[in-house]
């Protein structure tokens, strides 16, 4: 094992898989929100709860150990509760020498289904899309008042064991939703795992997407997934017709096609699923889609 110590805000589903990957390469020690969660931590990570209601006494020691942060904790209404409560902690952090901060690429609004790159201007709708565009801003001005390399990765659609196409139809949740011309970048957990890892190894800075090489309309994702299982897709549906929640319809508010060459070219990311199609051909060979 290294000298690196590993701190994981928001030890959840991506990040849990980043975890898993570099088990054993740091001590890590990661976040969840309830001791309930904390009791069931596999061995290895030193749980710590974080409620993100208040600055935590044992958390601001991991902080000040922690050689290397990854923030998993999306923002709350419009402030990220790490930063609320942990960024004198972490500007003072002696140690300190990368920060990873996950964040989506729904920061970049609708841009009508053309190409966005690192380099494409956010302006996304008022809601969790701007909350997270606040976030990053929050935490840039952060690592570079005290120096120290930040790599936001924005991620696209996640899917991967027990979140996929699959689950939606076994489970009868399923919906092909209508919307001519919308589409969307996916990445399989594997992958998003694989990039976090690459840019803590190499303590990475900048920007990077992490998404598929295929962005498509969704309907489609699911007509596939239904073909492998050998069962009918449900019924297309009307975008205006098919009463989403307010949430649900922000998903459809940003149409862009995602380009992830950066993570190729600077991380050298060779990415396993690099389609839907691939990954979920190898959900439903390996049986591992219901996770």
């Amino acid at each position: 094992m290294s000298d690196r110590n590993l701190l994981i805000f928001g030890l959840g589903y991506c990040a849990g898989a980043f975890a898993r990957r570099v088990a054993g390469e740091a001590a890590i020690a990661g976040t969840v929100r309830k001791a309930e969660k904390a009791a069931a931590m596999p061995a290895g990570i030193a749980a710590l709860v974080f409620d993100g209601t208040r600055r935590d006494a044992a958390v601001a020691d991991a902080i000040r150990s922690a050689t290397d942060i990854v923030v998993s904790v999306p923002p709350g209404g419009e402030s990220d509760a790490v930063l609320a409560h942990h960024a004198a902690d972490i500007a003072a952090a002696p140690r300190l020498r990368w920060i990873g901060y996950l964040s989506s690429v729904g920061v970049y609004g609708n841009y009508g289904g053309a190409w966005v790159s690192e380099r494409t201007t956010p302006h996304p709708p008022e809601g969790r899309a701007m909350a997270r565009l606040v976030a990053e801003r929050g935490w840039a001005r952060l690592a570079m008042e005290r120096n120290t390399p930040l790599a936001t990765l924005r991620i696209a659609g996640i899917y991967g064991p027990g979140r996929n196409a699959f689950v939606q139809l076994a489970g009868g949740t399923a919906r092909r939703i209508l919307k001519p011309g919308q589409v969307f970048n996916r990445i399989h957990l594997d992958d998003i795992a694989a990039t976090i890892a690459a840019a803590y190894h190499g303590r990475a800075g900048g920007i990077f997407n992490l998404a598929d090489d295929e962005p498509g309309p969704g309907p489609d994702v699911i007509e596939y997934a239904a073909r492998l299982m050998g069962v009918a897709p449900p019924p297309g549906v009307d975008f205006e017709a098919a009463g989403l929640s307010p949430m649900a319809r922000s998903f459809y508010d940003g149409n862009r096609r995602v380009a992830n060459r950066k993570i190729k070219e600077e991380l050298r990311i060779v990415l396993r699923y690099p389609t839907y199609r691939a990954g979920l051909d190898a959900l439903w060979r390996e049986g591992t889609w219901r996770g």
